[in-house]
């Protein structure tokens, strides 16, 4: 199985891609979290910076961007071929009501015939400027806005366009991340694809994965997210390997601490960035609501820190 880290926006940029990957190394490929371009510029200086060769060494990451407009899609695509990437991820998934009222992210899907004429021109774009060869375009999805039925017609248009995968989060936009990923769909998607398809949604723990594995024996990739946040672990546990403890925990934390501190300087966003990972890694702490409680309110680093070092020592009990 190759084993993808998902785009999670504010969690999954270069300075938590860093720390993993120098922690753990078992990620195939990278997914940054979206670029947005628009009219007047193509990156912004934080989207620059997540993709700048220099603070991605050693890594296959995959830049994702967020638009409905093809013309800005191949200018991005464009200004990551000149900074050496080869592969760029079209999101069709993110199921934000503010994204999807402008037709963005999984608002794409709305209207199959509106996805096709985006598709359509993209790769005739980078057919005129020389690059369709060069640079792989995948596409993360949903199965549509309302109901599965819809992704029926969706994977007809992908299937009509070059992409080098589909990656397929089976919920509808109206789903969010609640009730349960529909693996039927999955199975449907599987047999009428003509792409490799990549399976992400709701893996987080070994037994979850195993019990997708016994369903789906020859899907060879598997995206998953909010399962390695909670459990960076989570791979190494499928692999075979000892769970992770809370010592090796809080080295990592040490680690994403210290990364965040170097990068943002700024005490206070150091600390909501933080207090963003506690949202899932605190379920790991069965008698820690107190500490937690002062993790989440936190208003200076003394405060964060004296929360966090209590909190672990507890568990050496």
């Amino acid at each position: 199985m190759k084993f993808y880290l998902a785009p999670m926006e504010g969690i999954t940029g270069q300075v938590y891609r860093n720390v993993y990957h120098s922690f753990y190394n078992n990620i195939d490929k990278y997914f940054t979290p979206f670029i947005a371009p628009n009219k007047k510029r193509i990156m912004r200086t934080r989207e620059q910076k997540d993709v700048a060769p220099e603070n991605n060494r050693g890594m296959y990451v995959v830049p994702q961007i967020l638009t409905n407009q093809p013309e800005q899609f191949c200018d991005t695509c464009g200004a990551l071929y000149e900074l050496g990437y080869r592969e760029v991820n079209l999101n069709a998934g993110c199921p934000s009501s503010t994204v999807v009222t402008k037709k963005k992210g999984a608002g794409l899907l709305a209207e199959p015939e509106i996805l096709d004429r985006f598709l359509e021109e993209v790769f005739t774009v980078l057919r005129q400027r020389g690059i369709e060869e060069s640079i792989v375009i995948s596409v993360k999805t949903r199965l549509g806005i309302f109901s599965q039925a819809e992704f029926s017609d969706i994977l007809a248009v992908y299937n009509r366009y070059p992409l080098g995968e589909v990656i397929v989060h089976p919920r509808v936009q109206q789903d969010f991340y609640k009730n349960t990923p529909d693996w039927e769909a999955f199975r449907e998607a599987l047999e009428q694809s003509v792409h490799p398809l990549c399976y992400n949604g709701d893996i987080f723990t070994k037994e979850q994965y195993e019990a997708f594995v016994a369903e789906f024996p020859k899907v060879e990739r598997m995206m998953l997210g909010r399962g390695v946040i909670a459990n960076p672990g989570l791979i190494g546990e499928i692999k075979g390997e000892e769970k992770i403890s809370f010592g090796q925990l809080k080295h990592y934390h040490d680690l994403l601490y210290k990364g965040y501190t170097m990068d943002l300087k700024n005490e206070r966003d150091v600390l909501f960035k933080m207090k963003e990972l506690w949202f899932y890694i605190g379920n790991r702490f069965e008698e820690g609501d107190r500490d937690l409680k002062k993790i989440r309110k936190a208003k200076s680093a003394l405060e964060y820190e004296g929360a966090v070092e209590s909190l672990f020592a507890k568990e050496k009990k």
